[in-house]
């Protein structure tokens, strides 16, 4: 009886097995092709091959031989090349992409990974040990969960500033909804990203968010206030959730990790160093990675709801909102400045009246009394107050020190020049003891 060939896989050494009870009418060819999960046409070959040539007919007549759809070594080349040349840092997935729309080279994925891999140009990530998280289940529908998120990073690397990307993203699909480039994360940042988001959708269910001082009053002295995004979420009707954990909010984590990957690569190949070009840039971007990533949800239905309130009113929302109380006078103090609201009607009905101070993120003042608008004229007006700066936009407030310095007259005021009165406020006169 044959023995088998030298070189046989152990799947051939298997069949060679089988073929032999075959042959010894020890089994039939339909038992054999069940076995072997093969038709008894193709046992019946393997049958006239085994007779024919032995152990030896049952190798594959392929092995050794060059692949008809091989890749000749100069593409490989040119495809190297051109990796070397402009996706050097990229992962394979995305030179691929690119090698893909832009060139037009058609490679799989993991023959690249594997070229990339022997040319030094890619180093697989070794897997850490980590702690494991239990997912939870999507959401049903659009618009029930929006989680956002700031991403600080040097997204124009060496041809601009640092900067922050606010990220709004559907829980039920993993939809971008909305990007912004900002200065920092900042209550002006997510305002503006938010009443952009409420323009294009509606309003969601609610929003998931983490707890910074952003989203939630940290002070213990000061629990149960709202902090001013959440005053206008609530003002709103949507609901604000706060994580308690980043890997709560797990897939707007994960979608600045992909983010800081792709678009990073993205604006450098379109020669992007600015907010403003970048801003400019963002849907297209966000076209191409919902096409590619987004998934369908689980149920159709779009749980955005209308927003009630007019443009002006929903202007209104957004801004920063402050109380304060009129005085006998009609007048009241903000920001280092007294505004006195201008008589209506007889008397003086609105004394000791509270009135809501809003200010927009343009420094336009506009007074509320009972959701009346008061027409006001400014008194008198003071240096305006530091600002309160925590680790996120302590950066952008030295930035702008650094360029107002720059631009002021080169000169030095004296001790008591107005630009320094406020700040040095004079001391009380000492008496000296007489000689």
């Amino acid at each position: 009886m044959a023995k088998p060939e030298e070189g046989m896989t152990m799947r051939e050494v298997d069949r060679l097995e089988v073929i032999r009870e075959v042959v010894g009418k020890r089994l039939v060819q339909r038992e054999a092709g069940e076995r072997l999960r093969l038709s008894v046409r193709q046992v019946k070959r393997l049958v006239r091959r085994y007779r024919e040539l032995g152990a030896k007919g049952l190798i594959s007549g392929h092995r050794g031989r060059k692949a008809s759809n091989a890749i000749a070594p100069e593409v490989r080349a040119e495809i190297l090349a051109v990796v070397r040349e402009r996706y050097e840092d990229f992962s394979p997935t995305l030179a691929w992409e690119k090698l893909w729309e832009v060139h037009g080279y058609r490679v799989s994925v993991e023959t690249l990974r594997k070229w990339m891999a022997a040319a030094g140009l890619w180093r697989s990530k070794k897997r850490r040990g980590m702690r494991v998280h239990h997912s939870r289940p999507r959401r049903q529908a659009v618009g029930e969960l929006v989680q956002i998120d700031g991403s600080p990073h040097r997204w124009f690397e060496e041809r601009g500033p640092s900067c922050t990307l606010i990220v709004f993203i559907n829980d039920a699909t993993s939809r971008l909804m909305a990007l912004r480039f900002v200065e920092a994360e900042t209550t002006e940042a997510y305002m503006r990203t938010l009443r952009g988001y409420l323009d294009q959708y509606g309003r969601p269910v609610a929003i998931y968010s983490d707890k910074h001082s952003i989203f939630r009053v940290t002070q213990q002295d000061r629990e149960g206030e709202r902090t001013q995004f959440t005053r206008a979420l609530q003002t709103l009707d949507i609901q604000p959730i706060h994580a308690n954990t980043p890997q709560a909010k797990g897939r707007v984590e994960r979608a600045n990790e992909t983010l800081q990957d792709r678009l990073v690569k993205e604006l450098r190949l379109c020669g992007i160093h600015s907010i403003n070009e970048a801003n400019a840039f963002v849907p297209k971007y966000m076209a191409d990675h919902n096409r590619r990533f987004a998934r369908p949800p689980h149920n159709p239905h779009d749980a955005h709801r209308p927003v009630l309130h007019d443009p002006d009113s929903l202007d209104l929302i957004v801004s920063c909102h402050s109380t304060r109380k009129l005085s006998r006078n009609l007048t009241l103090r903000y920001r280092n400045r007294e505004y006195q609201v201008l008589n209506q009607g007889r008397g003086y009905r609105l004394r000791s009246s509270p009135v809501t101070v809003c200010e927009d993120f343009d420094g336009r003042v506009t007074l509320l009394c009972q959701g009346q608008t008061l027409d006001y004229r400014i008194l008198a007006q003071g240096p305006t107050p530091i600002p309160v700066d925590d680790e996120k936009s302590l950066h952008r407030t030295v930035d702008t020190a650094r360029g107002l310095q720059r631009k002021r007259p080169k000169y030095k005021p004296s001790p008591d020049h107005p630009w320094n009165r406020w700040r040095h406020p004079p001391s009380s006169p000492v008496s000296h003891p007489p000689r």
